[in-house]
């Protein structure tokens, strides 16, 4: 392996990594633009210049491979002013738009401004005007006069979407992108180029002047809309849902996450379709109740009915930890066999980048805990026939809307009780006897498992009012930067929802059967300790990055 001396220190680096990639994995950070991890080489920003010993001219980093005994400066006299000398070049023209722009806080150009820039030009001309608030794209907006010409848009659309719908037109400083004639910038990962624009020249239509980033917390989390489990950010201020942004794990979705993961995952969370308390249908009507009091309606009618007589629906929408608790109280307590899943398979929908046909986050992880997946087709019309021919009166359902599938919604008219957990109003809890709201994925801690086997975690990134009931003050200060602005925000909308495992813990009360979870962690301990696939994990080991199931039955 080549021995190379970067800034005085020695360092043993792999065969084949360009000067950056060895800096960069040895903790020096060299200043970049063009360069992504993901992306090809340009080489057009100049930026990552760096002086090398016995080689005359300055070399670009990202492209210079590394060779034995090679002596790299990267702060030297020479470096200094060529990066002065790029970025006094790239603001020439640059709009002085920083206060409106929502690159702002997390801009490369910015950040190397204050770091590298004299602070001063020489150019005293007008500055070139192009278009501003170009919508290249049903998502996305450019700005022209922002573009630095890194390419990185360019790139990813071409080698990693594997749509190219954007090139460079004209030359100089009259360059700019524009689409392809005919196109738009409308492929299923076009955000993406949002995210990899190390300046403001590509914005987000749907976050775009909504809140500053050093208004805002963030939390790791994973993206719900299919089994994949893209790893997230979650953008949050004044308790509420304003973005969601990939988050890099090489495992799963490398830097990615589609347009349909990043727009329409978190709606609900924020929406007025809400269940905000519990429910019960009086004489048609439904009536809002207190927890103690509709808990205590659920114990009453499935006390009411013989265990065969009762169904239980999981939810591969809900973390492990619920339908843990869902499987063990309808087996264990009320001693029902009937307990399974329903699969949302769109078979249409799926590529071979990121996108699954399995649009829910945890198939996997419930086929793990021994309950089954009933299969659009013969097991749905026994279901069906059961209902109708009244073996099954009382229905249980957790988080999930089982009543858009025809051949089930012609018979909910024949059960005698509907029981749902459930988030926001649906075709199902329409229909429902009883609701319970229950948490969102961006209001627990809890685990869920992707399709290829891996454990990743949801962190809790809203607050609601049952946790806030049960959180000290440095927890309220991380969830929200304001302090008790969701305090505030909660006692306004009402929002009284638990994690299903929570209501599962209170309802086993009332069957005489103490279960002893305080948290969500104690559950999943249990998982680790009973269910051979997860043998050995732990949250502390899971964090945020995740961790395989045991050899075995990783497929």
């Amino acid at each position: 392996m080549p021995k190379i001396t970067i800034d005085g220190k020695v360092f043993e680096v792999e065969e084949g990594l360009t000067i950056l990639e060895a800096a960069r994995r040895n903790g020096i950070e060299i200043p970049h633009f063009c360069w992504h991890p993901a992306l090809s080489i340009s080489g057009n920003c100049r930026m990552c210049l760096v002086e090398i010993e016995k080689m005359p001219k300055l070399m670009i980093s990202c492209q210079m491979l590394v060779s034995d005994n090679m002596v790299i400066h990267t702060n030297s006299e020479r470096v200094i002013k060529a990066r002065q000398a790029v970025m006094e070049f790239l603001l020439i023209n640059h709009p002085l738009d920083c206060p409106i722009c929502d690159e702002a806080g997390q801009c490369k150009l910015q950040e190397y401004t204050f770091k590298y820039s004299v602070g001063q030009s020489r150019f005293n001309e007008d500055k070139n005007e192009k278009q501003k608030r170009v919508k290249i794209g049903p998502y996305v907006i450019f700005d022209a006069e922002r573009c630095i010409s890194c390419s990185r848009c360019i790139r990813f659309c071409n080698e990693i979407a594997k749509k190219p719908q954007l090139t460079f037109v004209n030359r100089g400083d009259r360059v700019t992108i524009e689409t392809f004639p005919g196109e738009e910038l409308d492929n299923p990962y076009s955000m993406n180029t949002i995210d990899i624009c190390p300046v403001g020249a590509l914005t987000s239509a749907d976050f775009r002047f909504k809140a500053r980033v050093w208004e805002m917390s963030f939390t790791d989390s994973i993206c719900i809309g299919c089994s994949r489990g893209c790893n997230i950010k979650i953008g949050v201020r004044n308790n509420e849902i304003l973005r969601l942004e990939p988050r890099e794990n090489l495992d799963v979705n490398k830097y990615w996450m589609c347009d349909k993961g990043r727009l329409e995952t978190y709606q609900h969370v924020n929406s007025n379709t809400r269940i905000k308390s519990p429910l019960i249908k009086r004489d048609g009507k439904f009536q809002e109740v207190g927890w103690d009091e509709a808990i205590a309606q659920v114990a009453s009618d499935i006390k009411n009915y013989k265990p065969e007589e009762i169904y239980g629906i999981g939810s591969a929408y809900s973390s492990l930890e619920d339908n843990f608790l869902f499987y063990k109280f309808l087996s264990q307590i009320v001693k029902t066999s009937g307990i399974d899943y329903i699969p949302h398979i769109l078979p249409d929908d799926e590529d071979d980048i990121l996108i699954r046909a399995d649009k829910t986050p945890n198939s996997r992880g419930v086929k793990e805990l021994g309950i089954t997946p009933i299969n659009i087709g013969q097991n749905i019309s026994y279901l069906r026939n059961a209902i109708r021919e009244k073996k099954i009166k009382l229905l249980y359902v957790m988080n999930d809307d089982i009543f858009t599938i025809p051949e089930l919604a012609e018979v909910a008219h024949y059960l005698d009780v509907l029981i749902v957990h459930a988030t926001n109003r649906n075709r199902t809890t329409e229909i429902a006897k009883i609701v319970l709201p229950c948490s969102t994925f961006a209001e627990i801690n809890g685990t869920f498992v992707n399709f290829e086997g891996r454990v990743q975690r949801a962190f809790p990134a809203v607050s609601t009012l049952e946790r806030e009931r049960t959180m000290d003050f440095y927890q309220l200060s991380r969830l929200d930067k304001f302090g008790t602005q969701f305090d505030r925000w909660n006692r306004a909308n009402k929002r009284d929802c638990r994690p299903s495992w929570k209501i599962l813990t209170r309802l086993a009360r009332l069957f005489g059967v103490v279960w002893d979870y305080n948290i969500a962690e104690d559950v999943f301990n249990e998982i680790a300790n009973t269910i051979p696939a997860f043998e050995g994990l732990s949250y502390e080991i899971i964090s945020n990055k995740g961790a395989w199931l045991k050899k075995k039955y990783k497929e």
